[in-house]
């Protein structure tokens, strides 16, 4: 295997002493500082009984395709950063779901996890929901583990350029989606192009380094002012845990 270079060496270093790194633009990796909690204040958080409710009601308008019932069961983040025409075109590209099986609901501070397996027309897919103490959704993820990960984050470039930020979000460690929202994963790759200029496409998706723990993977992708690398990284189980956007943009390339 070669070796590490620096940059990698310094993700590989994060990954391995387990911190939350964040996306970050332009190079430099946040580390997530918890916030304190006090010590016996008691849980928001729907029952177990109410959060299978509330998922199973959620899966059900998937099932039916109502694109405005759905978008009506996103939580007020994920609202902002959509709108039911947004949602329409996102289940018109998803298989149809025929039927589920919510296998465990975990009560949590102030938001419930639940993992179910959806049977869909393409197949079965495995599903983490996060549902706030609304009975909305406040996030989700499926189970990629089995794809290859330059597949993963070619998904994930095609849901940030298309401005689908939920489902941008979706491929982020849950960990990692609850310290940066989809706004804020909105706003990161706006600020991105207000550098480089407009996103025009993916040019080459390339794994640059695997371990038992961490892929890393590079996307080069042009946009109108310039052609750069963007680092993708991503945990044993294909959720990726951290996007770094390079330093110094490559200037553009000399005309022929």
């Amino acid at each position: 295997m070669p070796r590490l270079q620096p940059r990698r060496a310094q993700i590989g270093l994060i990954l391995l002493l387990g911190s939350q790194a964040l996306l970050a633009p332009r190079g430099v990796w946040s580390q997530a500082v918890p916030a304190p909690v006090s010590v016996g204040q008691p849980s928001s958080a729907l029952s177990e009984a109410l959060a299978r409710a509330a998922a199973d009601r959620i899966l059900r308008t998937i099932q039916k395709g109502d694109a405005q019932a759905r978008f009506e069961q996103f939580s007020p983040a994920l609202q902002s950063v959509s709108s039911p025409r947004m949602v329409a075109a996102t289940m018109k590209t998803q298989p149809r779901l025929l039927r589920w099986t919510i296998r465990s609901i975990q009560p949590g501070y102030d938001s419930s996890t639940v993992e179910a397996t959806l049977f869909t027309s393409a197949g079965q897919r495995d599903l983490l929901m996060v549902i706030d103490a609304s009975g909305k959704i406040d996030g989700y993820h499926f189970n990629a583990t089995d794809e290859p990960a330059e597949k993963v984050v070619r998904n994930f470039i095609s849901a940030l350029s298309g401005g689908h930020f939920i489902s941008a979000s979706s491929f982020l460690s849950p960990e990692m989606q609850e310290q940066i929202t989809q706004a804020q994963l909105q706003q990161k790759w706006l600020n991105l192009q207000r550098i480089t200029g407009n996103f025009v496409r993916v040019k080459r998706i390339s794994r640059a380094e695997s371990t038992p723990e961490m892929r890393l993977v590079i996307v080069n992708a042009e946009f109108n002012r310039l052609t750069d690398n963007l680092f993708v990284t991503l945990d044993s189980e294909n959720r990726i845990i951290g996007v770094d956007f390079p330093t110094d943009p490559a200037p553009p390339s000399a005309p022929r």
